[in-house]
């Protein structure tokens, strides 16, 4: 049927180009094509269009003998017209004709009738007669040309050798020629059908792609460039032809006259070359619209065509060619469901999903065509389909090549007619075949697919019925998909002729009916957004139609119980009556890593109403069947049968050589608690059709003797993969060849051998071989263009095609013909499938991989090798023009100057290949807008396959650096809509052992989780998040600079884009885990939990299971010990250095060293673990506590008075008796000593070897012992009561009883105390009360501090941070951990656990701090993290006002105490602090940055910048208001009550008094007057009078004035806004106003948001709700700009070019309360254009807001915290700041705890007093 060029365009994601040339008359055309034209229109395609291109040259290769045929030809040329996505031909006619070529094969009968002719004619036919031999297997019979091709890796044969085969093969053409026109002469054959035999290549294939073809086919999609030469020849070449050319002799008849030579009959080639242009060509032209250019070049008839003018011919066509060839190219494309993306459409990470969705129903489609025999399996299928109250599954079982998943694909098409008075939804899942085959993607694309099946039914599976004669293709541009709602618009529902390389079709004999495709039903349109005048450009999606059910599968870092439990609901509330549900399954079996128990526990049992499900298994996979039977051990099943009789076993008997074992037949049995369908054998009769059919369809067929072979190999072995591959072995047979039994293989995997056994011998072992691995160790497949780049990238490959004698081109690569021509070989085995919107192929039989592995995959350096390889394509390692080097023998090269060197001594030759590049993202190279720009092209292909192969490969080092901890790479993933799989990559435990960057890993991970919400909808702003999250902790984590360095590296990329110049002290760290077990449940909590020093944690639940989180992994997993076939239960757990000690409920105890390997060894004491044996009940005793030191295992119970010792090597046992009821105890380092602390005070010292008490002590209030503190360095012991006293022993004396050493006293009435927690490292010692937490100097054991709880709050739990600087605390009633800081007593950060209930307990760790909820949830803080945010030095209260050098480069901030600090943004810390008597009110800096001005009580303090000294101390002003003059000399003091006064500020001294108070008062530019409002007026004051010289009134106009602004540039001129919304420009100097604008009526101006920019050209009016307004000076018109959200703070920078604005979102915006959704925005447009510059998440709530003259951003946060922020856009030219932030990266940070700001005092007394 016609196909559009746009169906061309949808169908596939390449450019196909076929070169149809005379291969004698254009290499340099060729040539110049495939080096110069195609590498720069394939990197424009790519980059622009996502398509990639190939060029196939038929006669690309120098050696003749690897020319395709003329029938080989013809298939190249479909298959470009079928799967090109665009023009498909591309043709070069020049001055010369070409040779005729031999015909493959004659027609018997015309054949004979050449034969007849010439015998008659006396014509010596024994040339004919021995080139042709007749076939009767051919359709229909003919004789064919014998070939004589040498295999590729056969040396060549030697010149003479082939000017012999040469001058033999012209002599047949003259011969085949003349008895065709012997034939024309007598009539018997019409010269229409004996010009078919005169043509050359070049005119054959140029009528085989253009005649009887539609219109639609041509139009656009074919360009043909003809040169025509005038003199080609020139004087001296044709004097030498002629003399050089013998007298031509033709056999001729006997009789012949000259008239009647049948020779003259033939057509010359000028003659047939002017039918070709002048004819054929131009009557093309007018009836298809065929793009003919025509070129002529009259040459000089003395030199003829010379080589200059053929080189300039060729750069001009290449010139042409790729203009032409661009707009083809992009003229199906660039229509409007595939423009370029704004940033706001680029995809989300539902993309994935939708993407894998289509993916898996055209998957479907495809594997349906391969349905060849009906099975009376299909029945059963339905039958189970049709019932309508079972709730079990239904599996499907059968042996290797029985068509499981071709039969599945099937009935999926065909449910909805099985199903017609219901609307089915039905899902098929390839989980093999799936890019991700973990059980958590499965669960979450499976939930994605129900739900948004039921939100949109109609488009879940358009019935995309299988044509006999047609083949549908469903393809994506995964960065043209902005929703899910748009996908389906980008779907090609039209059929297509079956490609080349997809199995031909074969209607199955059964009466289905076949329904036609359903059509888009969605609207093409959308309702328009309305823009403002300034539109800051695309904004976060908000995510209008959200889908709770959706939304929840789009979560990174959701367990699998909670998958599991949302897949529950979903098929629990979702299928109805009306529209049931049919889940199917396919593939589980053969998921690597044994994912398949966990996924069938993760399937409800048993099965909901209205929900069928149905699993496709192989039959020796028991661990599989073993799960389901585990799952559903009795759902009740009824049989299968439609009509309730009970279905019968058979037992076939199936033949060795199949492979397969005996199994059952068609059946459907209930076996427990699932139906099961077993797959049998095919019918052998229908096999023999089914061969029959593909042999005529190829036009083939076998002898009836032949056809014996054929049924006895059928009936050994009757499986429709055997059959196809029987097809290949088949067609390959003569007439006469002689076959036995042993020509055909006797297996599937013997088919398959013998197949690439013929595939070597046509195309070599090295092309074959290397072709085949690649393809079988990809992760997705690959497309055709990837295959030819990775085989010219193959040293083995491209050295073949290096000829002997011959130096090779600086530019090489193998010919994609020879690929082509491979591939045309696997048709039917190699089929295409679309894989993140491009296709690939793939092997149609995981047992091609399994044949190819075995034979050139067998070793594990093979493997490494070839997935090096492919990591070197995607990684882009020799694209861009850098060359590889290329080992051949010398004797390949001619290289004199190495003649003397052994002839097979290896060289290396640096050879381009030519691969393309491959960045992570495709940026156009043509001219775009700044949002197209930032949006480009995902590089899909090589985001999915570049870390499987550097995995595969070894190289770790590698997938760390350059992709896990890459921005480029997380850019091109969150942008892919695979947010989630990179998380899974960063917390993904294989391969740990090689990726040591667990920690970075972590992080990164854990910010890409807690920002998912708006990476969702904004992927762009994941630089922006990254930056912002990473700079407070590059201290912890320097491998994470590299990181940091590339955002700023990337924004400069943009040219937009805020950066962060300095990063506000964080509020909060977020976890870096956040992990739940899969157990979690209401009633199931956490009883208690331990963690060792090596960060393992062990949590007991209450319904007595263990489970175990060992860092870094990323999921918790249950500990499961079973004693006698019965599992244990755990009721408690204890910690010591690396080993744990369980208790079980039987009073059992395991011990395991977590560094190990997970052994548990049993610890049996037989006072404690064995209970009498004639008690049918027993006590549980409950472990206190355990000491491990070195392999000395001490342990204590719960109310006992003794200690239990082990040796853990040899488990001797040895009980240590105390005088009462042991607390705590403590060993010394050599395991020698064991100090016991008991409940009565008393500390019993015991040595271990010889198990004596060496002594005791006791404290004299006899209270009991919680904590003992031992200082071995010191011989001192420290004893911690219940109290909180402590008292101090001498323990040197070993033989005598500790003598005390100091008693302290905490002065506390407690009774109890919680916990205590000490650190040697700092000797500092914490005691926890419910009430305040002590500090204790462990050095001196003095009391440092104490820190009382919060009112009404009471600690339940306190440990020291690192460093001691901080210290964590839980109280109670609080779901936060809450951090304070040591040195203020402040509390400095909250630390959000993301349970609503208290935790359990804090667990400290060597570099973690753990918090364990009760509901199991571990939440994992860096120790490192915490402290860089606890010590980040802010304020103490609201930064208040922040004022900034000229230069930027120090600014200074007050929050309304008796501070001010100097802040050092180089250093990123305040450096210095100016200290008041009183609050500071008003804060002043000089223009020249030499004084400070600070109000604080009244009084005026000056200070010097540089020496920090209070120069002046002025009082009695009673100013409520500071300014300073621009020229740095003078200072002005406002008092609203009293005078006004101007004065020094080098000495204070007053220069004049201002009588009358000017509100909101403003210095001129040139430092002359004091300009403010007073009673509606404007007036100027002069600076040196005090007199007000100048008056602005707007009396006359019965209107006040509201506010005015100074302009700096224009220091003459005031702006004027009044009261009734005129603006005037008042020229100071010669007192004229002029009246500029007039707002509307309804508009009014607000005086405390009025500011203008230094020039005049922008005025800020208001900020109303979220709209800005602006007033645009130098054009008279108002502008309003749009924000995303209720404006907060807006102000200009001073040069007019930039907005700033921080706006707050709404609670109603799109439900989201995290903060980078919660909290305000700054955000930054330039005025010019409104385009948006960028934005930040501030994440907590600002204060001031200032923009300083080096376009850095300023805000002040209400938690004391200052940020930073620099504006780098070049679209203004204005470059922005230059910092010296990513200068300072890498360098050694210092704590701001360890250095101490400077601390300026002020002069103790006024020194200067104003009346």
């Amino acid at each position: 049927m016609d196909r559009s060029p746009s169906d061309s365009s949808c169908s596939s994601s390449c450019v196909k180009l076929y070169l149809c040339s005379n291969p004698e008359d254009s290499v340099v055309e060729r040539r110049a094509l495939r080096e110069s034209v195609f590498p720069r229109l394939r990197q424009h395609c790519r980059h622009t269009l996502g398509l990639d291109i190939r060029l196939i040259d038929p006669y690309e290769s120098s050696d003749p003998s690897r020319w395709p045929d003329q029938k080989t030809r013809q298939q190249l040329i479909e298959e470009c017209r079928e799967s090109s996505a665009g023009p498909f031909l591309l043709a070069l006619v020049g001055h010369q004709y070409g040779t005729a070529g031999l015909p493959g094969q004659v027609e018997v009968s015309e054949y004979q009738l050449l034969l007849q002719e010439s015998q008659r004619a006396g014509v010596s036919t024994r040339l004919l007669e021995r080139a042709y031999l007749r076939d009767e297997n051919t359709l229909p019979p003919s004789f064919c040309l014998q070939t004589h091709t040498s295999c590729p890796q056969q040396v060549e044969v030697k010149e003479e050798e082939e000017s012999k085969m040469q001058d033999k093969e012209e002599e047949l053409r003259k011969v085949f020629q003349t008895a065709v026109s012997l034939c024309v002469r007598e009539g018997f054959m019409t010269p229409e059908r004996a010009h078919s035999y005169y043509r050359s290549a070049l005119d054959a294939d140029l009528r085989f792609a253009l005649e009887n073809r539609p219109r639609n086919d041509i139009i656009r999609r074919c360009l043909v460039y003809v040169h025509k030469i005038i003199n080609a020849k020139g004087q001296r070449e044709e004097k030498e032809q002629m003399n050089s050319q013998p007298p031509q002799q033709h056999p001729q008849p006997e009789c012949a006259t000259p008239d009647q030579d049948p020779v003259m009959m033939k057509p010359t080639d000028g003659h047939l070359l002017s039918q070709l242009c002048d004819n054929f060509l131009p009557g093309f032209i007018t009836s298809r619209q065929l793009l003919v250019y025509t070129t002529t070049t009259e040459c000089d008839r003395r030199h003829g065509y010379t080589t200059a003018r053929r080189r300039g011919y060729a750069e001009s066509l290449c010139q042409q060619a790729y203009s032409d060839l661009l707009g083809l190219i992009d003229s199906p494309i660039m229509l409007e469901p595939s423009e370029p993306l704004s940033t706001g459409q680029v995809s989300r990470l539902d993309d994935a999903l939708a993407r894998e969705r289509a993916e898996q129903e055209e998957l479907c489609a495809v594997l349906s065509r391969f349905y060849d025999i009906v099975r009376p399996e299909e029945e059963e299928v339905r039958a189970y389909v049709e019932q309508r109250d079972t709730q079990c599954p239904l599996v499907v079982t059968g042996g290797a090549c029985t068509g499981k998943t071709v039969l599945l694909a099937h009935c999926t098409r065909q449910m909805k007619s099985w199903l017609a008075d219901r609307d089915p939804v039905v899902i098929p899942y390839f989980s093999n075949l799936s890019i991700n085959p973990s059980p958590k993607h499965l669960l979450s694309s499976l939930s994605y697919q129900i739900a948004h099946s039921y939100r949109h039914p109609s488009d879940l599976c358009p019935k995309l019925e299988p044509n006999p004669n047609s083949y549908l293709t469903l393809n994506v541009d995964p960065s043209h998909i902005s929703s899910t709602r748009d996908y389906y618009s980008n779907i090609d529902l039209s059929p297509r002729p079956a490609s080349n390389l997809d199995p031909p079709n074969h209607e199955p004999s059964t009466g289905e009916h076949v329904s036609s495709a359903v059509p888009n039903l969605y609207p093409a349109g959308h309702d328009p957004n309305l823009i403002p005048v300034l539109d800051p450009g695309p904004k976060p999606n908000p995510k209008p139609n959200s889908n709770p059910n959706i939304d929840h599968c789009l979560k990174p870092g959701l367990s699998l119980s909670q998958l599991k439990d949302h897949l529950s609901s979903l098929l629990s509330l979702l299928p109805s009556p009306k529209q049931p549900l049919v889940l199917i399954l396919d593939g589980l079996d053969q998921i690597e890593n044994n994912y398949v128990p966990q996924i069938i526990q993760c399937l409800p049992s048993p099965l909901p109403p209205k929900v069928k499900l149905i699993l496709a298994l192989s039959s020796n996979r028991t661990h599989a069947l073993e799960a389901i039977k585990l799952r559903y051990p009795q759902c009740n099943a009824p049989p299968c049968k439609s009509d309730g009789s009970v279905c019968v076993e058979k037992t076939e008997h199936v033949p060795k050589e199949s492979g397969l074992e005996e199994r059952k037949g068609c059946v459907c049995v209930d076996r427990s608690g699932y139906m099961c369908v077993q797959l049998s054998l095919a019918d052998r009769k229908q096999c023999v059709k089914m061969l029959a059919s593909l042999l005529s369809g190829s036009g083939r067929r076998v002898t009836s003797g032949q056809q014996a072979l054929v049924n006895q190999a059928l009936t050994s072995c009757s499986l429709t993969l055997y059959a196809r591959l029987l097809h290949v072995h088949t067609s390959l047979w003569s007439s006469d060849s002689e076959v036995t039994e042993s020509s055909l293989p006797d297996g599937v995997h013997s088919s398959i051998s013998a197949l690439l056994d013929h595939l070597e011998q046509k195309h070599g072992s090295s092309l074959v071989g290397c072709a085949l691995s690649y393809l079988t160790l990809s992760r997705t497949g690959l497309t055709e263009a990837e295959l030819t780049d990775l085989l010219s990238s193959d040293d083995k490959v491209l050295a073949e095609h290096v000829r002997q004698g011959e130096n090779p081109p600086s530019k090489m690569r193998v010919p994609q013909v020879d690929v082509e021509r491979l591939l045309l070989d696997l048709r039917g085995f190699l089929i295409r499938r679309t894989v993140a919107g491009t296709q690939v192929l793939f092997w149609v039989s995981r047992h091609f991989g399994l044949v190819v592995g075995r034979r050139y995959l067998g070793a594990c350096e093979v493997r490494r090798e070839i997935h090096s390889e492919v990591a070197d394509y995607f990684s882009g390692r020799w694209a861009c023009g850098r060359a590889k080097p290329l080992p051949i023998n010398q004797e390949s090269a001619s290289n004199e100057a190495n003649a003397t060197v052994s002839a097979t001594a290896p060289m290396k030759i640096y050879i381009d290949r030519q691969p393309p590049g491959q960045p992570f993202v495709f940026e156009s190279s043509e001219p775009s807008s700044s949002s197209s720009k930032e949006v480009g092209r995902v590089n899909l292909r090589k985001i999915i396959e570049l870390p499987h192969h550097l995995r595969e490969s070894g190289r770790w080092k590698e997938l760390e650096r350059e992709l896990l901890m890459s921005l480029g790479f997380h850019q091109a993933m969150v942008r892919a809509g695979l947010l989630v799989d990179l998380v899974a990559m960063l917390e993904g435990e294989e391969g740990s052992p090689w990726l040591p960057l667990s920690r970075e890993r972590a992080l990164l991970a854990s910010i890409l989780k807690s920002s998912a919400c708006l990476l969702r909808s904004s992927p762009l702003e994941l630089p922006m998040v990254m930056e912002t999250r990473l700079l407070p902790y590059l201290g912890v984590y320097a491998e994470l600079e590299g990181y940091v360095r590339e955002v700023g590296q990337d924004r400069r990329k943009r040219g937009s884009g805020i950066g962060v110049e300095l990063c506000p002290a964080p509020s909060t760290v977020s976890p870096i885990q956040c992990l739940l077990s899969d157990a979690t449940t209401r009633e199931i909590f956490v009883t208690e939990a331990a963690g060792t020093e090596c960060g393992t944690v062990v949590e007991i639940k209450s319904d007595g299971s263990a489970w175990i989180w060992k860092a870094p992994r990323c999921d918790v997993v249950e500990l499961s010990l079973s004693r006698e076939q019965s599992k244990l239960k755990f009721v408690g757990v204890k910690s010591s250095g690396r080993f744990v000690l369980l208790s079980t409920h039987c009073n059992k105890l395991f011990l395991w060293d977590v560094t190990g390997p997970e052994m548990f060894l049993e610890v049996k004491d037989p006072l404690k673990t064995e209970f009498e044996p004639e008690s049918n009940q027993h006590t549980l005793n409950k472990i206190e506590g355990f000491v491990a030191c070195q392999k000395t295992l001490c342990v204590w119970w719960k109310g006992e008075s003794f200690v239990s010792v082990f040796d853990v090597s040899d488990e001797p046992l040895t009980h240590f008796q105390c005088q009462s009821t042991v607390t705590c105890l403590v060993c010394s380092a050599n395991g020698c000593y064991m100090y016991c602390g008991q409940e009565e005070g008393t500390v019993s010292i015991f040595d271990i070897n010889t198990s004596s008490l060496l002594g005791a002590c006791s404290n004299p209030n006899h209270n009991a012992i919680i904590s003992i503190i031992l200082c071995e360095d010191k011989w001192e012991m420290a004893c911690v009561d219940i109290t909180g006293n402590i008292t101090l022993w001498n323990v040197a004396a070993k033989t005598q009883p500790p003598s005390l050493v100091k008693e302290c006293f905490s002065g506390s009435n407690t009774t109890k105390i919680l916990n205590t927690d000490y650190s040697d490292e700092i000797d500092t010692l914490l005691v926890c009360e419910a009430h305040q937490i002590a500090l204790w100097d462990a050095c001196e054991w003095e009391l440092w501090d104490q820190f009382l709880a919060p009112q009404g709050r009471a600690f339940t739990q306190a440990v020291l941070a690192q460093d001691g600087h901080l210290f964590l605390a839980l109280l109670d009633t609080c779901p936060l951990v809450m951090v304070w800081r040591i040195s203020t007593g402040e509390c400095v950060l909250s630390l959000d656990t993301g349970a609503n209930t208290q935790p359990l307990t804090l667990l400290k760790m060597a570099t973690n701090v753990i918090s364990v909820s009760h509901n199991g949830c571990l939440s994992v803080w860096d120790s490192e993290m915490i402290y860089a945010a606890g010590t980040t030095p802010k304020m103490g209260s609201g930064v208040m006002e922040v004022v900034v050098e000229l230069t930027g480069n120090r600014f200074y901030t007050t929050d309304g105490s008796e501070a001010v600090w100097r802040w050092s943004l180089q250093a990123g810390i305040p450096d210095a602090n100016f200290l008041h008597d009183g609050p500071v009110e008003k804060l002043q800096l000089s223009p020249d940055n030499s004084h400070l001005v600070t109000l604080s009580a009244g009084e005026i303090y000056i200070w010097q910048t540089e020496t920090g000294q209070n120069t002046l101390r002025i009082s009695g002003s009673r100013a409520t208001d500071i300014l300073v003059t621009p020229n740095s000399n003078f200072g002005v003091s406002l008092a609203e009550r009293g005078l006004s006064r101007v004065w020094k500020l080098a000495n204070g001294g007053v220069v004049c008094q201002i009588h009358l108070y000017l509100a909101d008062a403003q210095v001129s530019p040139e430092s002359t007057f004091l300009f403010g409002c007073r009673h509606g007026d404007l007036l100027a004051a002069s600076l040196w009078s005090g007199s007000i010289s100048k008056r602005f009134s707007c009396s006359a106009w019965s209107e006040q004035v509201v506010a005015f602004h100074t302009l700096p540039e224009h220091p003459d001129f005031v702006v004027v806004m009044a009261a009734s919304g005129a603006v005037y420009t008042w020229k100071v100097a010669e007192e004229t106003v002029c009246r500029h604008f007039q707002l509307p009526s309804t508009f009014h101006c607000q005086p405390q948001v009025f500011q203008t920019s230094s020039d005049g050209s922008y005025a800020l009016l208001s900020t109303d709700n979220d709209v800005i307004t602006f007033l645009d000076l130098s054009q008279a018109r108002l502008c309003s700009l749009k924000a995303e959200d209720p404006v907060f703070k807006a102000c200009l920078d001073k040069t007019g070019c930039y907005a700033v604005y921080i706006s707050r979102p709404t609670a109603s915006g799109n439900g989201c309360v995290c903060d980078l959704h919660a909290k305000p925005v700054l955000t930054v447009v330039r005025l010019a254009d409104g385009g948006r510059v960028g934005r930040v998440c501030l994440r907590k709530n600002p204060l001031t807001l200032v923009v300083c003259e080096q376009l850095c951003v300023f805000v002040g946060f209400e938690d004391g915290s200052v940020g930073v922020y620099s504006i780098p856009d070049v679209v203004s030219n204005g470059g922005g700041p230059v910092r010296c932030r990513e200068n300072l990266i890498g360098q050694e940070k210092q704590c701001p705890c360890d250095r101490a700001p400077l601390r300026w005092l002020p002069v103790a007394v006024p020194n200067v007093t104003w009346p």
